[in-house]
């Protein structure tokens, strides 16, 4: 019986599916926030008072692992992220050019009459900016 074995490159392809399958896997995984480290649980906990966690989910990028919480306060999307030992990394919340006025006419005129669909305050590293689309 002559035994043949697949081209190397059918065994690459099929090592980077299972690989791609197992990323996905754990990165649809939801986690609650019992399942976080107890820094990580602190930190949430105090960032989420008075708002509904709606999603809590861990991320790996350049080897730096973070939680990113989402959650609706008063209404509004308001998401953060925390390093493994519990410190606030970025803060995101959803807000009207209303409700920042010092920042409107700069946003208007990068939009050069276009559509916002959404503005939000992004708190990072003790540095707060505005982001529109």
């Amino acid at each position: 019986m002559t035994r043949t074995s697949a081209p190397r490159s059918v065994k690459l392809i099929v090592l980077a599916l299972a690989v791609l399958a197992a990323v996905a896997t754990t990165a649809d995984k939801k986690l609650a926030v019992k399942d976080l480290p107890p820094a990580v649980q602190k930190t949430v906990q105090d960032q989420a008072k008075g708002a509904e966690i709606r999603n809590i989910g861990r991320e790996t990028e350049k080897g730096v692992t973070q939680y990113e919480v989402e959650t609706v306060l008063n209404g509004k999307p308001r998401d953060f992220n925390v390093d493994t030992k519990g410190n606030l990394v970025v803060v995101e919340e959803e807000t009207t050019l209303d409700a920042i006025p010092a920042a409107r006419a700069g946003i208007e005129k990068k939009a050069a009459g276009g559509k916002l669909g959404m503005v939000e305050i992004v708190t990072r590293g003790g540095q707060t900016f505005y982001e529109a689309s």
